[in-house]
């Protein structure tokens, strides 16, 4: 795992692999036989780890389900600032170095942005009535992943929080403004007028 994020999935090799690991290939191939099964154990370990390593600790006493999204991105933030802007989605990078995966590869990476979007989710589902009832949370959810991926890779191009703060700003606003619209009254229409019997 820490391969893939530091080399690129391409760029690490069978041999960095082994002297990471301090393993013979014998017992590698044993359990992967080539290294695409070893992309394969990697993206379902992501998978698996998302609530317990980062998840839980970044809501860890944030009640407002809101909140709980900008607690995740402050959390990428943090991130960012203590790698130097090394740091990035695993999972995101993953997916724009493989440009052409295989369809168990596609899979894994789908099933990852869907538990992360999920994850996004629940919490507004849980926000319920302050969120406009035509407000999809399942659009919102991929919206909001988009931000969360757009922002990480623009701060790593840039070495710069600018852009990921930007988004996060907007992002913020954004959900301000649909709060304000959960709560305006809403109009009822007029009765209509009733026909004179004749």
């Amino acid at each position: 795992m820490r391969l893939f994020l530091e080399k690129g999935y391409g760029s690490t090799s069978v041999a960095d692999v082994l002297r990471a690991a301090r393993a013979n290939s014998g017992s590698l191939y044993h359990f992967f036989p080539a290294k695409h099964d070893l992309l394969l154990a990697v993206l379902e370990r992501y998978r698996s780890e998302i609530e317990p390593r980062l998840l839980a600790p970044a809501w860890r006493g944030v009640a407002d389900p809101i909140e709980r999204v900008f607690a995740l991105l402050r959390v990428y933030r943090r991130l960012l600032v203590e790698t130097g802007f090394f740091y990035g989605c695993p999972v995101g990078s993953l997916a724009l170095e493989i440009h052409e995966p295989d369809p168990a590869v596609r899979r894994l990476l789908a099933a990852n942005f869907e538990r992360w979007a999920g994850a996004v989710r629940g919490c507004l589902r849980e926000a319920g009535d302050r969120l406009p009832v035509d407000a999809d949370p399942r659009e919102l959810s991929l919206f909001v992943l988009a931000v969360m991926e757009g922002a990480v890779m623009q701060a790593r191009t840039h070495r710069s929080l600018e852009a990921f703060d930007a988004s996060v700003r907007r992002l913020r606003d954004y959900f301000r403004r649909l709060e304000k619209g959960a709560r305006r009254p809403r109009l009822r229409p007029a009765p209509a007028a009733k026909e004179k019997i004749r």
